[in-house]
């Protein structure tokens, strides 16, 4: 039994072309954004509301080579490892700084999966992401 496990698997639609860089010592790797969805009814209204969430997606070695294949709208699984970085930010124009954490997903696996049949809704824009 593993003390510590730090595993993800999310399924969603890539954001936009998947762009593969360089590090300062010459190794590729491939980032892109991947959009995946929830939904509840709203009590009072009894509409449904819907809320996007964009995840950052970081592949290096073959899980890259693959990756820089995937194009805006692709429908893809992606197994990996949830990672934070923490960064200094401007908290507001001319306060302090404030320490901020960004999240991405070191993946491991990368899968384009088949757009299932019965999905008639649209992936979500990307512009934002």
């Amino acid at each position: 039994m593993a003390l510590y496990e730090n595993n993800i698997q999310i399924k969603g639609f890539v954001g936009k072309n998947a762009e593969t860089k360089s590090t300062a010592t010459g190794n590729t790797f491939t980032i892109f954004s991947l959009a995946t969805k929830s939904s509840y009814k709203d009590k009072q209204s009894g509409e449904w509301v819907s809320h996007t969430e964009w995840h950052r997606i970081v592949c290096f070695g073959k899980p890259a080579e693959f990756a820089k294949l995937l194009k805006k709208g692709d429908y893809a699984e992606i197994a990996g490892e949830l990672r934070s970085s923490e960064y200094e930010a401007e908290a507001a124009t001319g306060s302090k700084s404030a320490k901020r954490r960004s999240w991405e997903i070191r993946a491991s696996r990368v899968r384009k999966l088949e757009r299932p049949a019965d999905s008639a809704e649209p992936a979500p824009e990307a512009d934002a992401a």
